[in-house]
């Protein structure tokens, strides 16, 4: 596996360092505002900014990218989103950072379209699989391990942002010295949302209720602990643990998927997340936070691959880019609006609202599956295709596992 990722080794150097300088913003903005007594709604409203930035910068960047080339495209993304992270640190108006936060989720959204399509540009059918593993290793570790970065606010409330916009700025190195031929753009044809809904049903609902939940958890995740009374350094070791989580159980989870009727995993991947959801809401102690926290990543984490692979179970070969194209901007708009439902919750019941909100959504999903069983016949395993997991970024990371199947 390792020789057959040496022709992507920069690129995913730089898939690492930029997560790691980009992963814990969300974590380190909610916390300031946070500090700065800043109410849960207003919390809500900048992280919801960020992802309406990331919805519309799936939809718009292509054209950009297509102009101006890969490199150069990819630096200024980078460059805007470095010179925004020091931004923080000078000014801190809420309703600049509002802006600014729309702002970073576009140029992010940019950077994952060049990352991505290159990717695809340079895989081959005998290695594709295991460079879109090894993206997704990179993307994850990288935003885990950036989480312990929020621990240098100790020394002076400015270091994390300069960190940010260090790392931030090294990530284009990798890119710019790179000898990889630049790629064309994939065109991602369009698809209906409603062939996708009497398709898959359970894949749509399912795709949309997991944006909700994982956008309110980026958004106020680490407002939640800090209002547990936990220190800075346990916020970081929280948010770490979820995500370190979902990357360790999406593949079994996946891999159960592909041996009985998928939808009975995506089910009790929703039950469960209902469940720790209730547990998160009352738990005190900080070990068992931290636990039930990792469980809570892997589950959740492992609803959006496993809503594609039920999803691409109901579709023709030929219309699962575009299907999976669609659910990612279907994510990404539940994603948007998570954050506000979650400060609505924690504004009216405090910490445990957060977890709430989440569980709730958690479990209408769960039901909404159990009434698809009980008025849909499943599909038969041997027509099941194989699960892969799949990072909730832009439609490109479709193109890029759909053709790894042929």
């Amino acid at each position: 596996m390792i020789g057959s990722l040496n022709s992507v080794r920069t690129l995913l150097l730089a898939i690492f360092v930029l997560m790691a300088g980009s992963g814990f913003l969300s974590t380190l903005i909610a916390i300031r505002l946070e500090q700065a007594g800043q109410g849960a709604l207003l919390i809500g409203l900048v992280a919801t900014s960020y992802f309406g930035g990331l919805t519309l910068g799936a939809l718009r960047v292509s054209p950009l990218i297509a102009r101006v080339g890969h490199i150069r495209a990819f630096a200024a993304f980078v460059s805007f989103y470095s010179a925004s992270s020091l931004t923080y640190a000078i000014i801190d108006t809420p309703a600049l950072w509002v802006v600014l936060r729309f702002a970073d989720g576009f140029a992010m959204s940019g950077v994952f379209v060049c990352l991505e399509s290159w990717l695809n540009r340079t895989a081959r059918p005998d290695n594709r699989s295991a460079i879109l593993a090894a993206y997704m290793i990179a993307l994850y570790a990288g935003q885990a391990v950036g989480q312990f970065l929020l621990n240098l606010g100790d020394q002076s409330p400015a270091l994390p942002f300069m960190a940010s916009a260090v790392l931030l700025s090294l990530s284009v190195l990798p890119v710019v010295l790179t000898k990889i031929a630049q790629p064309v753009l994939e065109e991602v044809a369009p698809f209906s949302l409603k062939r996708l809904y009497d398709a898959s049903p359970l894949g749509v609902v399912g795709t949309l209720s997991n944006g909700v939940m994982l956008g309110a958890f980026y958004a106020l995740g680490a407002v939640f602990v800090q209002r547990m009374g936990l220190p800075l350094s346990q916020v970081a070791l929280f948010t770490s643990c979820v995500i370190s989580g979902g990357v360790v159980l999406q593949y079994p989870l996946g891999r159960l998927s592909d041996r009985f009727d998928r939808r009975r995993v995506i089910i009790v991947c929703m039950g469960v997340t209902a469940a720790l959801c209730g547990a998160l809401a009352f738990v005190q102690e900080p070990a068992a936070i931290f636990l039930v926290g990792a469980l809570f990543g892997g589950f959740s984490f492992a609803l959006y691959p496993l809503c594609v692979a039920h999803s691409n179970d109901h579709l023709d070969e030929s219309e699962r880019v575009g299907a999976s194209s669609g659910l990612v901007l279907l994510y990404s708009v539940g994603a948007a609006g998570g954050p506000m439902l979650g400060s609505v919750a924690m504004a009216t019941l405090g910490p445990p609202g957060l977890f709430g909100s989440i569980g709730v959504v958690a479990l209408g999903g769960a039901l909404f599956g159990i009434w698809r069983m009980a008025v849909s016949q499943p599909v038969p395993e041997a027509e099941q295709q194989d699960f892969q997991s799949l990072p909730r970024t832009t439609p490109m990371a479709a193109v890029l596992e759909d053709e790894g199947e042929g």
